[in-house]
């Protein structure tokens, strides 16, 4: 698992707000996901998810924005991400009443 970095480090602490699961399987889901914390760079590895003890492992592998692929998501961007590994099983869509989960984790060293 990856920690979230401290000061200084070169890798950056992101989050990301999960609006609605769109696709998952034991290893992958596409997301629909709001940008907590970012900007949020391919290859982020997010290692917790509010509201849950249990750890998660997942890499975010592609962010797509208006039909474009980009390469990072800045703070306040809507965007479908894919994402990969162990927990997606746990992601859950959000609704008003029940609220949203949100997943933190670090960027890739750069």
């Amino acid at each position: 698992m990856s920690e979230i970095p401290g000061p200084g480090s070169r890798r950056s602490s992101v989050e990301l707000q999960i609006d609605r699961v769109i696709v998952a399987s034991l290893e992958k889901a596409t997301v629909s996901v709001r940008c907590l914390r970012g900007p949020v760079r391919r290859g982020a590895r997010f290692n917790r998810l509010s509201g849950s003890a249990q750890a998660i492992d997942l890499t975010l592998t592609q962010a797509v924005v208006y039909g474009h692929r980009v390469a990072e998501l800045d703070t306040g961007v809507t965007a479908f991400v894919a994402l990969r590994g162990d927990g997606v099983q746990r992601l859950m869509s959000g609704t008003l009443a029940s609220g949203w989960q949100v997943i933190q984790g670090a960027n890739p060293l750069l």
